[in-house]
């Protein structure tokens, strides 16, 4: 995919005011990741208020990673917000497979058609309905197991799905990519999954979904590389990590991608 820099120039060109409904553990990293991205976080998932803050803003990011029945309203009511009025929103179906409460939530969600489903390649696969083996939240098959039901999710949904890995598979149905950016340290650190949700539904922010979720994991994934080539631990790696978030320049992007199709 050429001038892949394009796409965080125009969503750093717009600031887009990202709402998140995201968990306890990912409020901090989400909020510091997007301003180090170049858009403007929000946390907001009181039901009283929710619908009216998701009219204010530009893409909404969902993360069921800890639910319960007063935030999976909240959910829902920001994402129909979202389809009413024609704004991206994201989905990460965090631990689907682990209980019958996740799983009968998202397929609500399903139902307000996400413009971006990202998960593990367990959590894709049991949210198609095939089956999966993870544990809790994290993944134990491999994204090529997942790629199938990734396009039939995509199919079935009308939605961009992305499966996360050491080589990241991202499908419309009708088109396919994989990415090879990212570093060994990234998942030593939680919440760097969550926080990418926030990246991604900036960048799909008036930009194609398709190619705006390639780019956005991939200036995801190589702000990793460049934050690992100083760092001793995950701890660095943090800081490290929001530094590179903030000097990539789209020309960066653009020549770093490791991108092919699928």
């Amino acid at each position: 995919m050429e001038d892949t820099g394009t796409y965080l120039q125009q969503m750093r060109a717009a600031v887009p005011l990202v709402h998140n409904i995201t968990n306890y553990v990912a409020m901090n990293m989400m909020a510091n990741v997007l301003l180090a991205a170049g858009a403007s976080p929000a946390m907001v998932h009181a039901r009283e208020e929710v619908a009216e803050f998701a009219g204010l803003a530009q893409a909404l990011s969902v993360n069921i990673g800890t639910p319960d029945p007063v935030w999976a309203e909240a959910m829902e009511m920001a994402a129909q917000v979202m389809v009413d009025r024609g704004r991206p929103w994201v989905l990460d179906p965090v631990g689907v497979g682990a209980t019958q409460f996740r799983q009968q939530l998202c397929a609500r969600l399903l139902t307000l058609r996400p413009t971006v489903i990202r998960g593990n390649a367990s959590e894709i696969l049991a949210l198609a309905g095939s089956g999966g083996q993870g544990r809790g939240v994290d993944a134990a098959d491999p994204v090529k197991a997942a790629e199938a039901a990734a396009r039939d999710l995509a199919q079935r949904t009308g939605a961009v799905v992305a499966v996360s890995g050491p080589v990241d598979y991202v499908t419309d149905a009708s088109q396919a990519f994989r990415l090879s950016n990212g570093c060994a340290l990234m998942p030593r650190v939680t919440a760097m999954g969550c926080a990418l949700n926030g990246v991604i539904a900036a960048f799909v922010v008036d930009q194609p979904p398709l190619p705006a979720t390639v780019a956005a994991l991939a200036f995801y994934g190589l702000a990793g590389e460049r934050a690992a080539q100083g760092a001793t631990g995950p701890g660095g790696f943090q800081s490290a990590f929001l530094d590179a978030l903030y000097t990539l320049t789209p020309d960066d992007l653009t020549a770093g991608a490791k991108v092919s199709h699928a």
